[in-house]
């Protein structure tokens, strides 16, 4: 029982401590740079990864992106340029929150409308239900098991 509990305190030590071992550990010149540096990086998408950020994603394309990011800043470049010079390079699928255009307007749209239809579906069936409760003139039957 003392070497299972050894066992879990010892693999939960490890779990925590790998949190410690950043992928990316730029530092930049100013708390405000380094700020903007992580926002910024946190919310470009990996190309290659794909579904994680370019702050999170070990990989030499995302390593090369954040160096471009990070050059782009101590340029003195606003987040705007950086997120433009991104998406002219990569499209719009490098950002995490797409910007609303008519090409990306669907994306936005679609889980209203999704949630308008379902809303729809569901009064439509409940309506049917009542006006079929509504029509049942027959006895409860009693259950078989009771006789």
């Amino acid at each position: 029982m003392r070497t299972y509990a050894i066992i879990v305190v010892l693999a939960s030590m490890l779990m925590v401590s790998t949190a410690a071992f950043a992928v990316d550990p730029t530092q930049m010149p100013s708390p405000e740079l380094q700020k903007r540096y992580l926002s910024l990086t946190h919310e470009l998408r990996c190309m290659q990864c794909q579904n994680e950020a370019i702050a999170d994603s070990p990989v030499s394309l995302a390593a090369d992106l954040r160096r471009q990011v990070k050059e782009m800043l101590i340029a003195g470049k606003t987040d705007d340029d950086v997120r433009n010079y991104m998406v002219a390079r990569y499209g719009d699928f490098i950002l995490f929150r797409p910007r609303v255009s008519s090409r990306t307007i669907w994306l936005w749209s679609a889980p209203g409308i999704l949630l308008l239809f379902g809303a729809a579906v569901a009064v439509r069936v409940t309506k049917q239900r009542a006006k079929l409760l509504e029509q049942d003139n027959e006895p409860v039957e009693e259950d078989a098991r009771s006789s």
